[in-house]
């Protein structure tokens, strides 16, 4: 499949079909989206994959009842496949911005970051390992788990000091999925977002 075909063809697809995924072959994805830039080459990014024996868990420890009982999509969620928890250590940052060859950039704080590049390097991996699961033939979609971000890396054992960015949940699309009202929005076009600067 070609690039521009899989960033064409990927959704977000939150109604799963039960069917399990290879872990195993899950990690070898997870370990090839990493190839995405990281600055300084902190490699502060960790991928954490909740294999199928462990999702019903994760869900446990992402949720409480009242959402598994009641939001609309969580009959679909909870059937995905498979999950991978993406986080990242700021500190990696920090500490990789004190060497010598970094200091002088002024980032050796991590107030001092104003944009914390541990959010970016994260999303950059996570956007490589949705163009992967497209590639791969299976479905996937981000889904945040916020409210409990202290509990969820507890679970999946993650670095000390790392926050959660996301979790990508992965299985086979079983086409029941709700289309998101966010996709009703009226929003620029994708060519009227990109400006060529200086010509009229």
């Amino acid at each position: 499949m070609e690039l521009r075909e899989a960033l064409t063809r990927r959704r977000m697809v939150r109604s799963f079909d039960g069917r399990a995924i290879d872990p195993d072959a899950l990690m070898t994805l997870c370990a090839e989206s990493l190839r995405a830039p990281t600055a300084g080459n902190a490699a502060g990014v960790t991928m954490l994959v909740v294999g199928p024996e462990r999702v019903a868990d994760f869900f446990e420890t992402a949720t409480d009842e009242q959402w598994r009982r009641d939001a609309e999509r969580a009959p679909g969620l909870l059937r995905a496949g498979a999950a991978v928890i993406v986080a990242s250590e700021p500190s990696a940052y920090v500490e990789r911005y004190r060497e010598l060859d970094k200091l002088n950039a002024g980032l050796d704080d991590e107030a001092a970051w104003p944009v914390p590049y541990w959010h970016t390097d994260a999303a950059m991996a996570t956007m490589a390992l949705l163009l992967l699961i497209e590639e791969t033939g299976w479905q996937a979609t981000i889904w945040g788990a916020f409210r409990r971000e202290a509990e969820i890396l507890t679970f999946a054992d993650a670095p000390r000091g790392s926050r959660m960015f996301a979790s990508v949940l992965v299985g086979h699309g079983d086409g029941k999925d709700r289309r998101s009202s966010s996709l009703e929005r009226r929003t620029p076009g994708r060519r009227d977002r990109v400006r060529r600067i200086g010509v009229e």
